[in-house]
């Protein structure tokens, strides 16, 4: 699991950062298509003051490293995960 730092601010986290961009992209015109890097990243950076275009590039890393985002030369898309498998809880009695 990935914590955060208590002393980090979470206004610059990364992965608050991603869900913001997730959020983003989930919305119109980028639903469901692919968007121009630029426009993604012109709204990520008018959320917020205290955005760079370094925070919006490490947390699109962050989700193209998950797998939540595609890309196609210098657009994205947000990937819809369908079919995944449920995590196997620990507190389980069904241990064989």
């Amino acid at each position: 699991m990935i914590l955060p730092q208590p002393e980090s601010n979470l206004k610059t986290n990364l992965m608050v950062l991603g869900a913001d961009i997730i959020s983003i992209m989930s919305n119109s015109p980028f639903k469901n298509r692919y968007a121009v890097v630029d426009d993604v990243m012109n709204k990520f950076l008018n959320r917020d003051k205290d955005r760079t275009p370094d925070l919006f590039l490490y947390a699109l890393t962050f989700l193209h490293t998950l797998g939540s985002i595609e890309k196609k030369g210098y657009k994205i898309k947000l990937v819809k995960k369908e079919n995944e498998e449920s995590q196997i809880s620990l507190f389980d009695n069904d241990v064989n």
